[in-house]
């Protein structure tokens, strides 16, 4: 009889190692989770909050103390002012409690009701102040000889607390962010142009990119300084790069406008970056030219590793460059194509910098990730600015999804 073995990997020494293997991971895991997950977590709870960007920091009472009067001798009269200030102009804040130690020398001559005094410790009790709350609390006091030879009022600064809630902490939540996003034209407007410049920037760098890999696929002199040259636009930092075309299509001073102009190919400057929907196609044609050094190197990489035989023996057929591309090279380039065009549609879909350095989302440029910063910093609605981030984050998982749902399994990925 043969004896039957347990299926492979399901033995104690496999339980074991996977075991062992999980506890190293662990630590990575963690980081992850802390650097990736703690992050998104709070935009989605942000974005069921009704908070502006003047509550990220909870109601608190603030208290500036002085001394008022300018007393000259022992026996001269003063008030110590407190100035007191709710510092949310909409949220209340309750059971207000301002302590003080007073310093030698300074004898409080009446007492406000609400305080009291132990020895030097001075104890106010101011109740409840409603949002934008604004007061003086002033304490007279004699001078004496002792605080004018050395004595100073901001030796012991002033304690002040009290109870308020915290927006971003309590259980009061709302749809209103999504709800004001979904409602307006400009959301609808900044989806669609987010989709055409996300497709057409990925796909005008993975041809670009293809293109310079076809180009450098074969050995000559200075290839290598060539392929550094590619890589160029990658590299150099990102404000440099679009400043620098900015300043060159400047419709005033840029040297590319005076050069169309003397060539006779327009009759005046045009506004390259400040008009529709020349302003999109501009900025879709910088993200193509900066970011094809990336698909260049993975397309590049793939094709040298294609076996050279399928391409010697195309040519004793008689096959013609395009028909070797097409029906040799491009599917042996689709899984890395797959592969490059999820990662340049994500990317190109969180785009942020570029489009703000050359337009500021400005003549129909304005895509998603721009209107979070619009919404949750010009105008101060951090709520609805961390709404339209869950949205991109929903769009882009749904995007994934489809991605390994269909194409990944066609192309074997």
């Amino acid at each position: 009889m043969t004896a039957i073995s347990p299926p492979r990997g399901s033995g104690p020494l496999a339980r074991r190692e996977a075991r062992l293997a999980w506890s190293m991971l662990l630590p990575t895991i963690s980081i992850v989770s802390l650097v990736v997950l703690l992050p998104l977590l709070a935009v989605f709870w942000i974005s069921v909050k009704p908070v502006t960007l003047s509550d990220l920091r909870p109601p608190a009472p603030i208290v500036r103390e002085d001394l008022r009067g300018r007393p000259a001798a022992a026996g001269d009269d003063a008030d110590i002012r407190y100035r007191l200030r709710n510092s949310s102009q909409s949220k209340e804040i309750s059971d207000v409690v301002l302590s003080d130690v007073l310093p030698d020398g300074l004898d409080v001559r009446t007492l406000d009701p609400r305080c009291e005094l132990d020895g030097r410790q001075l104890t106010c009790r101011l109740g409840t102040w409603q949002g934008g709350f604004r007061d003086e609390l002033r304490i007279p006091v004699t001078v004496g000889a002792s605080y004018l030879e050395g004595g100073d009022i901001e030796a012991s600064p002033p304690v002040i607390d009290g109870d308020a809630e915290n927006v971003l902490t309590n259980l009061t939540f709302t749809t209103a962010n999504f709800a004001s996003i979904f409602d307006g034209e400009e959301f609808r407007t900044a989806f669609v142009i987010t989709l055409v410049y996300t497709v057409a920037g990925t796909v005008g760098a993975m041809v670009l990119g293809l293109f310079a890999a076809l180009l450098l696929n074969k050995s000559f002199r200075g290839q290598g300084v060539l392929r550094g040259l590619y890589l160029f636009p990658y590299v150099a930092p990102v404000i440099a790069v679009a400043f620098t075309w900015v300043i060159l299509l400047d419709p005033f001073s840029g040297s590319i406008n005076t050069l169309l102009v003397r060539m006779g190919v327009t009759t005046e400057t045009i506004n390259f970056f400040g008009q529709k929907p020349l302003a999109l196609i501009m900025v879709i044609v910088f993200e193509a030219w900066r970011y094809f050094p990336l698909s260049f190197l993975f397309i590049l990489a793939r094709l040298q590793s294609i076996d050279s035989d399928m391409y010697e023996a195309a040519d004793m057929d008689g096959a013609s460059p395009f028909q070797k591309f097409w029906y040799l090279s491009l599917p042996q380039l689709m899984g890395i194509l797959s592969v490059l065009f999820l990662l340049r549609f994500i990317w190109t879909f969180n785009k942020f910098d570029d489009i703000f350095l050359l337009t500021g989302g400005n003549a129909g440029t304005r895509t998603l990730t721009v209107d979070v910063y619009e919404q949750a910093f010009a105008v101060s609605n951090i709520g609805a600015g961390a709404a339209v981030a869950v949205v991109v984050f929903l769009c882009l998982v749904v995007f994934s999804a489809l991605f390994f749902r269909f194409v990944s399994r066609e192309e074997g990925l």
